[in-house]
């Protein structure tokens, strides 16, 4: 996945105050250093010296000098608790299946160690200082599809992270070669961790990988919506459609803030379209237009609406210190229940629906076009010679079979749970799962978006010699420029993934907004 990264920081300081979303995306994407903040390091130390004190205290004290979930209530001696931390680690690194992407990997890293730098963990400050050094180095652990149930937040992605910390594990390095975490640290200069009490918990105990691919989705779709504007304002042109139906004061009677932004984007990208002027006024006998031209910014503003609410869920968990038990401002160590990812596991599904909906609705744009009794005199399938040619029939399967799947993808994960730790964690959030699904849905609905673009530029050059407007006549001389105008059959699966790559890019919704100013 890409970004708008023409402001990416090149480095990003990590405190007590926690991250915004950007800052994660530079970091996990765009490959920004780390820097700590030495007060936050101060804050570390401090706290660690209760965790000491703690340890040297007879009575048991939860993740200090106790077992874990169904075995809180065993006491560990002191001689022993080193390898009680070492254990844990390395038996939640139980992941199983692909590996997890790089940027994936970099956020669910980052995220912890936000954590630990706001002094409510108890590590020691060597402990972040060995993340921010991996994650500096480039080094990416090797982590595992499957092994989070989202609670207690991303144990196994995370003991995975944890384990190379120690030296232990795989790892891909900077330049992305498979390799031992121990060789890996070492040609870094990197010295492993030895953890002390409390430290395995507080590496495992978070919500960061749900929410790291939170904000990486977050940073995507912020994309996608404006360039499913962009593609759907095509459309609307290329099929002859009208633009009165944007006009404010129409959006104005109902009040809802994404709707009058998509209204406002279309509005600039049609008000100068020689075509769009072509049938205005009272010689153009159509009364409306079909839903997915009309109603688009209904649909694309609800989805932008749901993108404000993610944000407003991802900024609270970035700013929060998730582990268990933490230590709180007065010195006192409590277990807690922050670690469960019900919050993060809803929003990221609620995005998956979001996301299907406006993928829907740029297939069934896509489909008029190819139909001679709905495409407004364009010819059947938008083929060179009708008969011989098959156009874009196939494409729009294309795009068919994709949202098919983005529907499954839809449902949520977040209403599952199944127990585990001996009844324990009797009940999970999924938001794991709920993430994972995301990321596909999200690439799926930037191949939609693609194969409507080529399909509506591909009608817009057909109408010929009408012009369209600066807008969109600059996405379609992009298309052309990467072999996808008119013309007799050939591969068309190339073309499809040079498109869907612009779109990634940001360079379709640039194009578009070059000669009217930046679309919201």
């Amino acid at each position: 996945m890409s970004s708008n990264a023409t402001s990416t920081p090149t480095a990003v300081t990590v405190g007590i105050a926690g991250l915004s979303i950007d800052d994660v995306v530079a970091v996990a994407r765009h490959g920004a250093s780390i820097v700590l903040d030495e007060a936050a390091l101060a804050e570390v130390s401090a706290s660690r010296a209760i965790i000491d004190g703690l340890a040297a205290d007879p009575n048991p004290h939860y993740g200090i000098s106790t077992g874990f979930g169904a075995l809180a209530t065993t006491f560990i001696a002191d001689d022993r608790r080193a390898q009680l931390q070492a254990s844990l680690v390395r038996s939640h690194a139980a992941g199983s299946g692909a590996e997890v992407e790089r940027e994936v990997v970099r956020a669910l890293m980052l995220l912890r160690l936000s954590t630990l730098m706001t002094g409510r963990t108890g590590v020691r400050r060597e402990t972040a200082e060995t993340y921010a050094a991996i994650l500096n180095a480039g080094i990416t652990p090797v982590v595992r599809e499957y092994g989070s149930l989202g609670c207690s937040g991303d144990l196994a992605p995370l003991a995975h992270c944890a384990l190379v910390a120690m030296g232990e594990g795989e790892v891909r390095d900077a330049a992305g070669e498979l390799m031992d975490a121990s060789s890996a640290l070492s040609a870094a200069g990197i010295t492993p961790l030895h953890l002390g009490e409390k430290e395995g918990l507080a590496l495992i105990n978070g919500t960061d990988g749900m929410l790291g691919m939170l904000a990486l989705a977050i940073d995507d779709l912020r994309l996608l919506l404006t360039t499913a504007d962009v593609s759907a304002a095509m459309s609307v042109e290329g099929l002859m459609g009208t633009d009165a139906v944007f006009a404010a004061d129409l959006h104005e009677l109902r009040p809802q803030r994404g709707q009058a932004i998509s209204a406002a984007n279309f509005r600039k990208l049609l008000a100068e379209s020689p075509i769009v002027h072509s049938h205005k006024g009272p010689e153009d006998g159509r009364v409306q237009d079909a839903y997915s031209l009309r109603c688009a910014p209904q649909v694309h503003g609800a989805a932008r609406d749901t993108l404000a609410h993610a944000i407003s869920v991802a900024e609270a968990e970035l700013a929060s210190a998730i582990d268990n038990p933490v230590l709180t401002k007065d010195g006192r160590v409590e277990s807690n229940g922050n670690f469960h990812g019900a919050p993060v596991a809803y929003v990221l599904d609620f995005l998956a629906i979001a996301a299907a909906d406006v993928a829907s609705m740029s297939e069934r744009r896509t489909d008029r076009f190819l139909d001679r009794a709905r495409n407004q005199g364009l010819p059947p399938f938008l083929a060179h010679e009708v008969g011989v040619d098959s156009g874009l029939m196939i494409a729009q399967y294309t795009a068919a079979g994709i949202v098919s799947e983005m529907k499954r993808l839809a449902v949520p994960a977040s209403v599952d749970s199944i127990p585990s730790s001996a009844m324990q964690e009797d009940h999970v959030s999924m938001g794991w799962a709920a993430a994972r699904k995301l990321r596909r849905s999200i690439d799926g609905l930037a191949r939609v978006l693609a194969i409507e673009v080529m399909t509506a530029a591909r009608g817009l050059a057909l109408r010929a010699p009408l012009e369209p407007g600066a807008p969109t006549g600059a996405v379609v001389a992009l298309t052309e420029s990467l072999g996808a105008g008119p013309g007799p059959d050939r591969h068309l699966s190339p073309e499809i993934e040079a498109i869907t790559a612009a779109v990634l890019s940001g360079e379709v919704a640039a194009r578009a907004a070059a000669p009217v100013g930046a679309l919201d």
